[in-house]
């Protein structure tokens, strides 16, 4: 027998001992007939490209998915496609470094990745001018000022009177906050627990499990001080993963109306929650 025909068995049985996937399958082939290296790594390449596009375009749902949970947190330039382009982007890039040999699956992998980009495009801009901030902060220290009295926030009616404002303008501050609070709300600041975690989902957080008990509770205890509708519109959105307006469907009320009760849920939980977040430990037990 030859070295040569000895060099080709080798060959052929080493293939056969250890099956290839698709892509190195077409490399391999370029190579047993001959080719040169760079256009089986060519074909290689251009294998995995094939793949990476059919991923992106199988996935492209999410990102809309994903962009629809947040549009409501949207303010003025920013608008609902450039959300959708940073989330194409995350997509493009989750396909391109994903690695199947990690425990993940493609799908958990991209949402992660499509959501931090999206959240990433609405932390770079800047939501409300000082003058929205004085008044955001104004809300919560009325808020916090009455709770403190009484032992209960204040409805929106109250607010606005104490406030001197009309309840459309105080609506109008509740939409404001809620985009201001955004990054808290999702945990990408350290200004307080992790509500829309908590409200998700019971994954990890940086508390210890008994901190992370204890902020659950008293994140149940917030939710039923709501009035039944924005503690069913919360729940609809965080837990059941809603669209604003597929909320308005079941809930048979506006969209608008519906992102207004939104807003002024996600205020209360806020005041409710930094409360808790800002109390020592003794402090905790008495709220």
């Amino acid at each position: 027998m030859s070295s040569e025909q000895s060099s080709e068995e080798s060959v052929a049985v080493s293939t056969q001992a250890q099956p290839l996937d698709p892509a190195a399958q077409s490399a391999s082939e370029f190579a047993a007939d001959g080719c040169f290296t760079g256009q089986a790594l060519k074909a290689y390449g251009s294998q995995l490209r094939r793949h990476e596009d059919e991923r992106i375009l199988q996935y492209l749902p999410l990102v809309q998915r994903i962009v629809s949970q947040v549009v409501s947190y949207l303010q003025p330039p920013l608008s609902r496609e450039d959300l959708i382009s940073a989330g194409t982007i995350g997509l493009v890039k989750a396909a391109r470094d994903y690695d199947s040999s990690r425990d993940a699956e493609f799908k958990t992998y991209a949402y992660i990745r499509i959501r931090g980009a999206v959240i990433d495009e609405l932390r770079g801009w800047s939501f409300a001018p000082p003058s929205v901030k004085k008044m955001i902060d104004s809300a919560q220290e009325w808020s916090q000022r009455i709770m403190n009295e009484r032992g209960s926030l204040p409805d929106d009616d109250e607010l606005a009177s104490r406030m001197h404002l009309e309840p459309q303008k105080l609506i109008q501050v509740f939409e404001t906050a809620r985009a201001r609070h955004f990054l808290s709300i999702h945990g990408l600041d350290d200004s307080g627990p992790v509500l829309g975690g908590l409200l998700a989902a019971s994954a990890p957080g940086p508390q210890s499990a008994v901190e992370q008990k204890e902020l659950k509770l008293h994140l149940a205890r917030a939710m039923r001080s709501l009035p039944e509708k924005q503690r069913q519109i919360v729940l609809l959105y965080y837990h059941r993963e809603l669209t604003m307006k597929q909320i308005a469907e079941v809930m048979e009320l506006t969209e608008s109306r519906i992102s207004q009760l939104h807003a002024a849920a996600l205020f209360k939980l806020s005041v409710l929650m930094k409360q808790w977040n800002d109390a020592s430990p003794d402090e905790r037990k008495g709220i």
